[in-house]
């Protein structure tokens, strides 16, 4: 028996209905924008806007070419080796690398995409408490801001995170891409006008000191490396999948820059963290963060469905469990509430498991099926993208700690 026939239930009773092309690049859309994006004109501060750019469209290119090692691997294991279903990013770690790969696998993806919507409402709550002029101190009923606003998405989340399929939410999708673009777009225009207006001197290059910087929040910004395989497997037409996730990484890769780049362009030196503290106080910066909100919101279930593969299969047989869903809906609100500074944490788990996920294990998986046949050229391409991962990962990591662990902290 196959591994596919001895793991691979269907999580309902009859086959999901499949994507089309718009449904599936709406999915692809709201999979990789994320919180990430916001954090780039801060990042082009530091690099210098002209090094910023080559970085992130340089770790746009990897990472589509790296998601496609991934499709690349699956079909030629799926067609030629035996395996009748690999689903996910888990089971072409098994298919590859045996039991060790797949529960390495398993639990980045966990780490990582948990850790996504945390930091997701975390983000809500603390724009909700901006907006509505909240002391963060004030309590109500013994509350505190924070906590009212993180149980009051709670219920909502329920619900969205019941829903079987990707495919069901794409029209959730669509609605959270229209309202982030719209978003995005209001700043953009907004940059240009304080730009016209202030004109701050600017920065080109850094240097070489905020390189590991500047990689870090690329590969963060791109952050949709686990809903590849599973995206795919709903495509209607798989021929023409790689086609528009090249279209939608292209396009996503474009906001991006342009995103960044006016954004350093209006504030210069002055720009923060998070661009939308430029934009201060007032009517069109409210509607600018709670925007982002509804994206952010809509985006949790899209970002939890590696989650729910990856406990159902190992706990309920691959079928569809409504009271596990739930339970981790649970407890991913419980750690938002827990964790004071989760900005640090988050920084961490991007700087490791994002970086392996993206870049090292899919190369290495690439080389083990492909090994035999490859030319000497892929094999070294396949060699470099791991080694570059893992000297990224183990230098992000370390820096991400020493900024934890030091007295400033």
């Amino acid at each position: 028996m196959g591994y596919g026939e001895e793991q691979h239930i269907p999580l309902i009773s009859s086959p999901p209905p499949l994507s089309s092309k718009f449904k599936t690049f709406a999915n692809i859309f709201i999979s990789i924008v994320g919180a990430g994006v916001l954090g780039l004109p801060y990042s082009f501060k530091k690099t210098g806007w002209i090094m910023g750019l080559l970085m992130l469209f340089s770790v746009a290119f990897l990472t589509y070419h790296c998601m496609m090692l991934l499709i690349h691997t699956r079909r030629r294991l799926e067609l030629n080796v035996g395996f009748r279903k690999i689903n996910s990013f888990g089971d072409l770690g098994y298919a590859t690398s045996g039991h060790f790969g797949k529960i390495c696998i398993d639990i980045m993806i966990l780490l990582s995409q948990c850790g996504f919507c945390v930091s997701y409402l975390i983000f809500i709550s603390s724009t909700l408490i901006h907006l509505s002029n909240h002391n963060t101190s004030s309590s109500l009923f013994g509350l505190t801001p924070k906590v009212l606003f993180i149980w009051a998405c709670f219920p909502f989340q329920l619900g969205l995170n019941a829903i079987p399929t990707l495919t069901h939410l794409a029209p959730l999708s669509i609605f959270a891409d229209v309202v982030d673009i719209g978003a995005m777009g209001v700043v953009i225009v907004e940059d240009i006008f304080v730009f016209l207006e202030n004109r701050p001197p600017l920065k080109t290059f850094g240097g070489l000191s905020v390189f590991l910087y500047g990689i870090g929040v690329a590969v963060y910004a791109f952050e949709g490396i686990g809903m590849v395989l599973p995206l795919e497997s709903e495509a209607k037409d798989k021929d023409k999948f790689g086609g528009i996730l090249g279209l939608g990484m292209m396009l996503i890769s474009l906001l991006y820059g342009g995103f960044a780049t006016l954004g350093y362009f209006a504030f210069g030196e002055e720009t923060q963290g998070i661009i939308t503290t430029n934009l201060g106080h007032g009517m069109l910066s409210a509607l600018v963060q709670l925007g982002l909100c509804i994206n952010l919101f809509f985006t949790f279930p899209m970002m939890m469905n590696p989650v729910y593969e990856v406990v159902e299969r190992r706990f309920c047989d691959s079928k569809y469990c409504l009271w596990l869903r739930w339970l981790l809906v649970f407890m991913v609100t419980l750690v938002a509430l827990l964790v004071p500074n989760f900005a640090d944490f988050l920084s961490l788990v991007g700087s490791s498991v994002c970086v392996v996920l993206s870049f090292v294990f899919p190369a290495l998986f690439h080389f083990l099926v492909f090994k035999d046949e490859l030319g000497w050229k892929c094999l070294i391409l396949d060699g470099a993208i791991v080694v570059f991962g893992i000297v990224i990962a183990v230098s992000g990591t370390w820096s991400c700690l020493m900024d934890i662990f030091s007295p400033k902290a």
